[in-house]
């Protein structure tokens, strides 16, 4: 009770400092619009102790920079109290600026190449290598903790000199990055004393065998989080296990297809206390005495909230998953082909999912069970299990979207591959969840209408942009006209990321979305009809912006540099064809702000304007 009561009045007391600070906010802005120039207006009358102290509660990286603009002693307070700093593009500005802004810095989260370089769509060569960071880093914050890259080129050299530079560094998260081996990942686990996280999730890692796990010293007992789902060689076996067994704090452990269900068993014997669980390979033939072990294994897991691998599941062994089910919030099947009747079995047990990602294979049927057995469901995510199979009779359609939407209105993030959908379809799931964040809906045949009317999917976007007043991303596919994108322009006010394939009628419909959409900060585009005319509406949008992808759009070079002529903030880049014409059609056009000016390593291929 008394522990209570001190929460409470500790709440209180932070809340009325906030309050406080907003009025202290809203009175600097009065001041600041003013004819008035006063310098007390520039301060503020908070002590520096109730200042840092409020301003440490604010997590958001959007927070921290809006409280940074209201006058110099929050910008000063801001500054040295800032400990983790996020750059969602690594040309947006340099090292050296991000280190004299900031110079206690302990956190760093990095993203390189543009997403459509997951398509292959960007040069191999095009440039994110991290190494220029890591040298600043080494410099001006030795005591980095933590490092986070998404779409970045880091090379076992760097991967090295980041082991040996840091001397309490403790997470290390990749992402969809390149250019290192197991080699690389031998001198974090060697060097790394404190390490407590190691994520590698979907790289393109030269993998050059499983005998990185025993780099581990045999005294390092500090891991908590290990993740390498994705690394496809196999694993040395007996120093995974060793490992988990010395690291009594580990709660999330993926590991690869290359560990069998009795393998698995023994290591979760080893580490009970899990909160998230990727298994690997889930065939293994198994004994009645041993199929009872699995499950008596799994009912011990009392802790565990997120499931994911189960790779070349079978049907026979997913019972033993039953009992920890019950606690599941977010249920990965994104590597498991499971069939309708399957889910449905599994689902019944899953009344607390939250988050469901699957493989099309699990057809309509299966997404009715989801309807049925997730009444909390909030993201749903369905992958296409073959999706350059024109052929293939499977998949799902308009009636599971409807079914999930009647019996899940909490969702508010989809990602749904299917190859047909109608705008009643799509009317329906949005009046039945109207509090989308995310709705990326992919018709994988490009230009496809509604398949039953054949009319264009123009009303169903509109239906969505109309009903869903908290969008934030959205992605649009199928036959589009303009109005698609008068409808986006007018109605998502919200909206901060939309990205279009194979769609549009002329450059009107681009020119509506940059005139509208006032919180648009990431626009990707390819294969449209959209050329100079839309790209230059922009240009007083671009500015606010994180950055512009166009390809295949009709687009020239000639448009390219009047952009950059007028922007030039702007790092304007074009990525060109071999053999292509220098003042012919521009194929991909990469557009971003940048405080750093032009970047020093583009190669070749990449000229910016």
């Amino acid at each position: 009770m008394e522990s209570s009561k001190l929460k409470r009045e500790k709440d209180s007391q932070i809340s009325d400092e906030l309050n406080e600070l907003r009025m202290e906010s809203s009175e600097l802005k009065k001041a600041r619009d003013s004819p008035i120039s006063d310098e007390s207006y520039r301060r503020s009358s908070f002590p520096d102790e109730v200042l840092e102290r409020v301003i440490s509660l604010l997590n958001s990286h959007r927070d921290r920079s809006s409280v940074s603009l209201v006058c110099k002693d929050w910008y000063n307070m801001e500054r040295w109290s800032r400990t983790h700093v996020f750059i969602g593009n690594c040309y947006s500005v340099s090292p050296e600026i991000v280190a004299q802004r900031f110079p206690k810095i302990r956190s760093v989260t990095l993203k390189g190449k543009p997403r459509f370089s997951d398509f292959n769509l960007v040069p191999q060569n095009w440039g994110a290598d991290v190494h220029a960071w890591l040298v600043v880093f080494a410099a001006k914050y030795p005591f980095l903790e933590e490092l986070r890259l998404k779409r970045m080129t880091i090379s076992d050299a760097s991967l090295e000199f980041l082991a040996s530079s840091f001397p309490n560094f403790k997470a290390l998260s990749l992402l969809s990055c390149d250019g290192f081996s197991t080699n690389g990942l031998a001198a974090i686990a060697t060097h790394c004393k404190n390490l407590t996280e190691l994520d590698i999730h979907e790289n393109d890692i030269d993998d050059k065998g499983g005998g990185w796990l025993s780099c581990f010293p045999e005294s390092f007992t500090s891991l908590e989080v290990l993740n390498f789902a994705n690394v496809t060689s196999d694993i040395n076996f007996d120093a995974l296990e060793r490992l988990t067994g010395r690291c009594k704090s580990m709660r999330v452990l993926k590991v690869n297809r290359s560990i069998s269900l009795e393998q698995l068993q023994r290591l979760l014997a080893n580490a009970p206390h899990l909160t998230e669980l990727g298994t690997g390979s889930f065939s293994q033939e198994l004994t009645p005495h041993q199929y009872e072990d699995l499950e008596s294994v799994f009912n011990n897991c009392k802790n565990i909230h997120t499931l994911s691998g189960l790779w070349e599941v079978k049907g026979l062994y997913l019972p033993a998953l039953y009992p920890v089910s019950t606690h599941l919030t977010f249920l990965n099947l994104s590597y498991a082909v499971l069939q309708s009747d399957e889910l449905a079995k599994l689902l019944v047990h899953c009344p607390q999912l939250r988050r469901l990602w699957v493989l099309d294979t699990v057809d309509d049927k299966g997404l009715e069970a989801v309807g049925s057995n997730c009444p909390l469901l909030e993201e749903l995510r369905v992958f296409p299990a073959d999706p350059f199979d024109e052929e293939i009779v499977h998949g799902v359609t308009e009636a599971g979207f409807v079914a999930v939407s009647y019996g899940c209105p909490r969702l508010h993030y989809v990602l749904y591959f299917c190859r047909q959908m109608t705008n009643a379809a799509v009317t329906t799931v949005v009046q039945n969840c109207p509090n989308f964040t995310h709705f990326r809906l992919c018709i994988m045949t490009p230009g496809q209408p509604d398949y039953l009317t054949n009319e264009p999917m123009d009303e169903a976007f509109g239906a969505v942009v109309k009903t869903c007043r908290k969008l934030r991303r959205l992605s649009v596919s199928g036959y589009l006209t303009d109005l698609t994108f008068e409808h986006i322009g007018r109605y998502a006010k919200n909206l901060e990321t939309l990205s279009v394939a194979f769609a549009g009628s002329s450059d009107w419909g681009m020119q509506c979305v940059l005139a509208g959409c006032p919180k648009l900060r990431k626009l990707e585009i390819r294969d449209c009809p959209f050329g100079n005319a839309a790209l230059l509406s922009g240009l007083e949008k671009y500015e606010s912006m994180r950055s512009l992808w166009m390809s295949a759009c009709n687009v020239t070079m000639n448009g390219c540099r009047l952009l950059a002529r007028e922007m030039p903030r702007l790092n304007v880049e074009v990525m060109k064809e071999e053999g292509s014409d220098d003042d012919g059609r521009a194929d991909k056009v990469y557009v971003y702000r940048s405080i750093a000016g032009r970047r020093r390593d583009a190669p070749s291929s990449v000229l910016t304007l």
